[in-house]
């Protein structure tokens, strides 16, 4: 229990430690090798608390295209969600598009993720398995 809260409080150290002169992430990063279960499982939990906080007003999408396991995984979670995942610079004027980049890194054996969506920062860690995902951690979320 103990570990647990001393991890809890190292990942909110590091998170309010985040802060730069940028607008949040920039590009895409997924450094950790995941199973695809729990790629998916990450994928559509973040999703979930994007679509919490971004509100209904945000239907499109632009995410940096992103071959990897988990870029694909997160806009299919996007798409099943109802927002419109646009990968080039063609955007209809008419709907109110945000760009989204994400980070995916190691951090003491877990997968600690962060997505940066105009002026909305989330970040959680996650333990993975071969047949997973669970969250070990709250969501940090950080207004710019």
């Amino acid at each position: 229990m103990i570990v647990r809260e001393l991890l809890l409080s190292l990942i909110g150290c590091l998170l309010t430690g985040c802060t730069t002169a940028t607008d949040g992430l920039t590009t895409n990063r997924p450094a950790v090798d995941l199973s695809g279960p729990a790629v998916g499982a990450i994928a559509g939990d973040m999703v979930s608390r994007f679509a919490e906080q971004v509100g209904p007003e945000i239907n499109s999408v632009r995410l940096i295209e992103d071959a990897s396991p988990f870029g694909q995984a997160m806009e299919a979670a996007l798409k099943g969600w109802g927002y419109v995942v646009v990968t080039d610079e063609k955007i209809e004027e008419k709907k109110r598009t945000i760009a989204l980049a994400y980070t995916v890194d190691d951090f003491a054996g877990q997968a600690l993720v962060s997505i940066s969506a105009g002026s909305v920062e989330l970040a959680r860690a996650y333990a993975t398995s071969a047949t997973g995902a669970s969250p070990a951690s709250a969501v940090s979320v950080r207004r710019n």
